[in-house]
């Protein structure tokens, strides 16, 4: 019996190659750009909330500039709202910093691939997670308690 042999194409066999290489330079580009620009909202969303949040007392954002009492409610809002600022803003720091990290892993070409598992991401996950260290599979085991990542 004689086996068929399938004919594939110099286009497949390329395509294959670049899903197992990694990104292309084009790629690592075109992903700077789209950290970069998430990193400029970031801070702009960061100094937003510092001038809102932090910066004004309850009498310079109201404007209310006579000598009566503040009611109890209004300083525990105040202080609610101050908090929650200061949460937005803890996330939104730690999220740059995962910005900054893969800025450095595009410039040293290691962005793209997974730090548990050493093999490429795939373009679908670092399009919804650009700053993404692990691929889909690795993150789950993460998330199940499967594996541990180690402290840096």
């Amino acid at each position: 019996m004689a086996l068929k042999r399938k004919k594939v194409s110099r286009k497949q066999v390329s395509s294959t190659r670049t899903k197992k290489r990694g990104l292309t330079a084009a790629d690592r580009e075109h992903f700077r750009q789209v950290l970069l620009q998430k990193r400029r909202e970031i801070l702009i969303n960061v100094n937003e909330f510092e001038d809102e949040a932090l910066k004004k007392s309850r009498l310079d954002a109201c404007g209310d500039l006579s000598s009566m009492p503040i009611h109890m409610a209004d300083i525990g809002t105040d202080n609610y709202e101050q908090e929650f600022a200061l949460g937005l803003m803890d996330s939104e720091r730690k999220l740059l910093r995962k910005i900054d990290d893969a800025l450095v892993r595009i410039e040293k070409k290691s962005y793209g691939i997974c730090e548990g598992t050493g093999k490429p991401m795939s373009k679908a996950r670092l399009e919804a997670r650009p700053w993404a260290r692990h691929c889909v599979e690795y993150a789950r085991m993460l998330e199940q308690g499967l594996v541990r990542e180690e402290e840096e």
